[in-house]
């Protein structure tokens, strides 16, 4: 059998299913997503759970206002962009916080999200004041 560039050009493997590899997303802007966030809590999550990833949105968002490094911006969006899309779907509910993402934050990060979790928890016990 004779081999043409035609053939060379050809994948030998079949392409990644699109339930393993979603086409990439364009990405919204800050401020069109920050409204798009407010609105997917507003219409999806009880009153109590809007309340606090309200206040994490926003304090997020302008803690972020005067970020200048692109790579920076695009993992900030891409992120609140991708939950946005979980919060739309209900896909949320039960799911856990990829291991590879808790590897790659800093120790601030990680102190943050402890307080939040130890935030939710106390809300779930009944304890709605902070100690």
């Amino acid at each position: 059998m004779r081999v043409s560039v035609r053939s060379l050009a050809i994948p030998s493997a079949p392409p990644p299913s699109s339930s393993l590899r979603s086409a990439p997303l364009a990405l919204l802007p800050p401020i069109p997503l920050y409204r798009r966030l407010l609105r997917a809590h507003r219409k999806y999550l009880p009153k109590e759970m809007r309340l606090l990833g309200d206040e994490y949105i926003k304090s997020e968002f302008r803690s972020h206002r005067n970020v200048e490094n692109p790579m920076h911006i695009i993992g900030f969006l891409t992120e609140w962009q991708m939950y946005a899309q979980k919060i739309e779907g209900n896909a949320w509910k039960g799911d856990k916080l990829d291991r590879g993402k808790i590897d790659k934050m800093s120790d601030q990060q990680l102190g943050q999200l402890y307080e939040l979790m130890q935030t939710i928890q106390r809300r779930e016990d009944g304890g709605e004041g902070e100690t």
